[in-house]
């Protein structure tokens, strides 16, 4: 079994956490309790994947859930799945992190982390083979960004060899709730360039777009957003939770999607979501064909920038139901030759593609989409400009520097996204022809250095 434990940090954190936990019970055939009324033998197959047996044959999700003040706890505690969650995995403090990156890295964060990692050591132990971690975060709160980090760097140094994945929210000038969002999304960026394996961009302004115009809900609630994340990421997990024709894991992702180590933010994307509108099901036909197109549909995508603007390094399809292998992997290749001025020359057969039998809840087919495109820098240039422009007056600054941070930090981290967007720049231009030189060689590479096989 390759397990997975689960962190959610902050508000947001812990809300799509919930909203995860809900849809993946669902589909392993768990109740509100973590007791199994499944159907189906491979819905237990390897259910040990994000859930440890009990003794009373209930399943716990291994989910550690933390914040700096109670509330959040409090409505999970008190809500339909609060007698699922392990009573010691909720760690949490009686301040709060005031929408302050500083306080949730440096003050307030550190003297809750080490009660954090024991529990996390714990959970741990009892893994036979522990594959990675996986948490959910915003970047534009206190919390969930400054903890968030904080933590990353902890576990990263405990566990150097496992995968980091994280689901992060990145904020957009259009759904803000605080002023110094820009601030704490680039000091958190700056710890996930250096510290995460995978980053998964969830863009709060790109699901407002997919309620409203594909939805058709005129007033999408947070549940509705945190739904459509919840959605995604058990498309992502998938092939770890059941077999498939074809499967990959989180290591195997992150070889096939990474050219370069600093490079590892995703744009995600999932298909059917038309079918997901009130009385819209009876009208879809279910095809790979009608999969593919959905899928790679700029108004399906999770994260506020067009993917048409960039150019695609590496990409993932993640197809759930009754599907051939053969048919997806044409469907891929004619993907690929009506646009391939949206990918990039210099990588060959960039697009990863995995199946799985075994269909959502209420869907006969799906697809989950991860791209590595370079129009991710748009997102990025879009915090910077926000960030370099209150960063020139200074404002705002001396609620970090009370906390102990130094105003340098602040530098850093703006020129590290600097140069983060510089460096997709640059291969969203490379050529297969630049890419080379006249000996064959790359650039940079040895011509005199022994073959590494």
């Amino acid at each position: 079994m390759r397990e997975i434990i689960h962190l959610s940090t902050g508000q947001c954190g812990n809300q799509i956490g919930s909203a995860f936990w809900k849809t993946i019970a669902g589909e392993h055939g768990l109740d509100t309790n973590g007791t199994y009324h499944g159907t189906n033998s491979l819905q237990q197959e390897r259910i040990g994947v994000y859930f440890n047996e009990a003794y009373s044959r209930k399943y716990v999700p291994r989910a550690v859930l933390i914040d700096l003040e109670p509330g959040t706890m409090d409505t999970i505690k008190s809500g339909p799945f609060r007698n699922m969650f392990r009573p010691d995995n909720f760690v949490y403090g009686q301040t709060s992190a005031a929408n302050n990156w500083a306080k949730g890295h440096y003050t307030e964060g550190a003297d809750l982390v080490d009660e954090v990692m024991d529990v996390v050591r714990r959970e741990s132990e009892v893994c036979d083979s522990l594959q990675g971690f996986q948490i959910t975060q915003s970047l534009g709160g206190g919390t969930g960004a400054g903890l968030g980090t904080l933590l990353l760097s902890k576990v990263r140094e405990e566990f150097p060899d496992r995968i980091m994945a994280t689901y992060s929210v990145i904020p957009s000038p259009k759904v803000s709730d605080t002023v110094v969002e820009p601030y704490n999304a680039t000091l958190s960026i700056h710890q996930l360039v250096e510290n995460a394996d995978e980053t998964f961009c969830i863009d709060n302004e790109a699901l407002y777009d997919i309620c409203n115009r594909t939805l058709k809900l005129a007033h999408p609630s947070y549940a509705d957003l945190n739904r459509l994340v919840s959605t995604v990421m058990s498309g992502i997990s998938t092939s770890l939770r059941f077999p498939g024709q074809l499967n990959s894991d989180l290591r195997k992702l992150a070889v096939n999607m990474i050219p370069f180590p600093r490079l590892h933010f995703f744009m995600v994307g999932y298909a059917p979501l038309t079918g997901s509108a009130p009385g819209a099901r009876a009208f879809l036909r279910h095809s790979a064909q009608g999969l593919a197109q959905e899928m790679f549909d700029p108004r399906n995508m999770m994260a506020a920038c067009d993917f048409r603007n960039g150019r695609f390094l590496t990409c993932s399809a993640i197809f759930r139901g009754r599907i051939s292998s053969r048919e997806v992997e044409e469907q891929m290749r004619n993907i690929q030759s009506k646009h391939s001025p949206l990918f990039v020359d210099w990588i060959p057969e960039n697009i990863q593609t995995t199946l799985c039998s075994v269909p959502p809840k209420g869907q006969p087919l799906s697809a989950t989409f991860v791209g590595n495109t370079t129009a991710l820098q748009g997102i990025l240039r879009r915090v910077g400009e926000q960030f370099a422009a209150m960063f020139r007056r200074r404002a705002f600054i001396h609620w970090y520097t009370s906390e102990g941070m130094d105003e340098m930090e602040f530098s850093e981290a703006e020129s590290n996204m600097n140069d983060l967007i510089a460096e997709y720049q640059q291969y969203q231009y490379e050529t297969a022809d630049l890419a080379a030189d006249d000996s064959g060689y790359m650039e940079g590479e040895d011509p005199y250095a022994p073959a590494i096989y």
